[in-house]
């Protein structure tokens, strides 16, 4: 059965203890990362894979149901009662039975899933994710990692200022982490051209080198702030640059050619904090993804913007704190 057989009956040979929810177009992606981590795929559930092993950290996963639970629900009413019994804030993912799930989910507090106005950290509220396996079968948990409705991340967008809507992935991740550039930090973009990533930087009030052979999109190269080095992201030194608060990168490179960058400004102790999307060309390099999430204080996320690529969050305090792994789940 493939993710994509939504008409088939979901048959459940073992209890559920974790799913996963893929991106559109990116199941297979998934569930490729998901046998190289050992963990075999009970079925499908539309973009959502159910396995009957305890939840790990799948990068390419939008979200993790983490304690999922299969019930037999005979209405409407009891499936609302189940629910309501258990917490407050619910979210349907709804594959199949969708007008069931519609008249269950109005009959739930309502999640407000309005779109965030950057700078704005995720939504704190613990939410939960339910969804219909059959129309008397829901599954549901409690707990899940993405703090967002079914991993989705919206914004209110700007459809002036940035020459490019690659500053989405840089507000969703800024968002993820809780923390945003602020006045009176520096920060250094490598590869900024042509200056999407740069100019939310500028817009947060810190100070940014951009560094690129090419041009910034003039309107990015004249706000405050800005300030342009004409040479190679990866032939530049961090030293040279001095410490920064920020390190961003949004290059198209090959992911161990990007690997090594992170761990060479790692290894040089100069950035507080790194934001880099790692980019994949035809197939998908799990090796080295896995690599990126095995560096001590960083974890690596498919996040809702992001598209044939996963984005790279490293903190340097979060590395030196004792008891901190990679690997982790983030939950709500």
């Amino acid at each position: 059965m493939t993710a994509r057989d939504d008409d088939a009956p979901v048959v459940l040979s073992h209890p559920v203890r974790a799913a996963y929810l893929a991106a559109e177009g990116f199941e297979e992606v998934l569930a490729e990362e998901l046998a190289r981590l050992g963990v075999d795929i009970m079925a499908w559930h539309g973009r959502l894979a159910l396995s009957a092993a305890p939840p790990v950290a799948a990068s390419w996963a939008l979200d993790i149901w983490l304690e999922p639970e299969v019930h037999a629900v005979g209405s409407i009413g009891a499936a609302v009662a189940l629910l309501r019994g258990r917490q407050r804030n619910w979210a349907c993912h709804a594959v199949r039975h969708h007008r069931r799930a519609a008249l269950i989910a109005e009959r739930l507090p309502p999640v407000a899933a309005r779109p965030l106005a950057f700078p704005a950290a995720a939504p704190t509220g613990h939410l939960g994710a339910w969804t219909l396996l059959a129309p008397d079968r829901l599954l549901l948990s409690t707990r899940k990692s993405s703090p967002f409705v079914n991993g989705v991340a919206p914004f209110v967008e700007d459809r002036v200022g940035p020459p490019s809507r690659a500053y989405l992935k840089l507000w969703e991740a800024c968002a993820r982490l809780g923390a945003w550039p602020v006045p009176g930090e520096r920060c250094v973009d490598l590869g900024a051209s042509p200056g999407g990533w740069t100019w939310v930087i500028a817009q947060c009030g810190a100070e940014v080198v951009a560094v690129d052979r090419a041009d910034l999109a003039p309107e990015v190269a004249a706000m405050p702030g800005v300030t342009l080095r004409r040479e190679s992201a990866f032939g530049i030194e961090p030293a040279e640059l001095g410490p920064v608060d920020w390190l961003f990168s949004d290059i198209i490179a090959y992911p161990t050619r990007l690997l090594a960058l992170a761990r060479r400004w790692i290894a040089a102790g100069t950035a507080a904090r790194i934001v880099m999307t790692v980019k994949f060309q035809g197939t998908t390099d799990h090796e080295t993804a896995a690599l990126f999430a095995a560096i001590p204080g960083g974890r690596v996320l498919h996040l809702w913007h992001n598209k044939h690529e996963l984005t790279f969050l490293w903190d340097r305090e979060a590395a030196g704190r004792a008891g901190s792994f990679p690997g982790r789940l983030p939950t709500t």
